[in-house]
């Protein structure tokens, strides 16, 4: 089968896999739609394991299932994680499930920018869902992405009249947005340097302001003194990490979904966020209540993702889209947003 070897951002080469062959407790996953992630381009982290196949941003077919599965049938349509909680130690019950050892041991092969899938018994037990027959492929790439989100603004504890501010406007803070947004939230803020970006956040209910800009006094203006009760850093960047510090308000929460590179230290006002009761919290990945709670926002309207695709390639290409989704900006100049790969062809569903 055919798929695309990552092997850094610029060298994702066109190669060929033997079909995986499955077991009596699993599934043949035909992807059908596979999203570029924004942690597939963290070169930093990819690269240690390369050469690999990335992808978990998934949905396709059951190709083919093995005798033992009976919760799925041949030609269903679903959504698959690549990575599941176990749901009975101290992390999961305490609602840590993203912590859970076996998130970080379990995976689907190859990955999802290849033709084929095989999908393990705990995958299929713990996270594939079946997608309604109005949810396409490509709305069901969003799934997993979507639950993360979920679960970030969960852990912030946004609620409808908190003052929000998105830092970067990818593909996570427009998703940011948008939940926030279809939850209620007052008032939504967000800040990129990137004017098309920028654009589409306003499009989607935020007000604009350019990271350039003196970023708290105009929160100020709009907020009438005061600062963000809640701050969610979707990018890397340190000088978003820093000015964060400066944008949330006492009492507030910085809630950072991206995180700088390994190596660069952070360094954090300690003691005014002690003497202001400032809180700084983490999220990573999603549990599969998130992932539940995503299908249903996508399936009720609720989170539109189609203002979002720029960009649609067959699998040969997938080294194209990760040149694209790392430049912002494809050959001929179009901004991009998020980039969606279809290993068996560019069809509707």
């Amino acid at each position: 089968m055919k798929v695309a070897m990552y092997y850094n951002n610029s060298d994702v080469r066109n190669e060929e896999l033997a079909l995986p062959d499955i077991g009596d407790d699993e599934i043949l996953f035909k992807t059908m739609a596979s999203g570029i992630c924004g942690s597939d381009l963290m070169e930093w982290y990819r690269i240690k394991k390369a050469p690999l196949v990335l992808g978990h941003e998934v949905a396709g077919f059951v190709e083919k299932k093995g005798k033992n599965v009976v919760d799925f049938l041949e030609g269903d349509r679903v959504f698959v994680t690549h990575h599941v909680p176990c749901g009975t130690c101290k992390y999961c019950l305490n609602g840590n499930d993203t912590a859970c050892d076996m998130l970080r041991k379990t995976n689907f092969y190859p990955g999802g920018f290849s033709e084929y899938i095989r999908i393990p018994a705990v995958n299929i037990e713990k996270g594939m869902l079946n997608l309604p027959s109005d949810v396409s492929f490509e709305e069901g790439t969003f799934v997993e992405p979507l639950g993360c989100v979920v679960r970030g603004q969960r852990i912030a504890g946004i609620k409808p009249n908190d003052a929000l501010l998105v830092m970067g406007c990818g593909p996570a803070g427009i998703l940011h947005i948008k939940l926030a947004k279809a939850n209620g939230t007052s008032i939504i803020l967000a800040t990129d340097t990137n004017q098309y970006r920028l654009n589409l956040a306003e499009k989607n209910g935020a007000i604009p302001i350019n990271a350039m800009d003196d970023v708290p006094n105009r929160i100020k203006r709009i907020v009438v003194g005061e600062l963000a009760d809640k701050v969610i850093v979707c990018t890397g960047a340190m000088a978003a990490v820093k000015q964060s510090f400066e944008c949330v308000d006492s009492g507030g929460t910085i809630l950072y979904f991206a995180v700088p590179k390994p190596d660069e230290d952070v360094v954090a006002p300690f003691n005014e966020f002690w003497k202001d009761e400032k809180t700084i919290a983490f999220s990573y990945g999603a549990g599969m209540g998130d992932n539940y709670k995503a299908l249903s926002l996508i399936t009720r309207g609720k989170v539109k993702i189609d203002d979002m695709i720029t960009h649609r390639l067959p699998l040969d290409k997938t080294g194209e889209g990760f040149k694209v989704a790392a430049a912002g900006k494809d050959a001929i100049g179009k901004d991009a947003m998020k980039v969606i790969i279809y290993p068996h062809g560019i069809t509707g569903d």
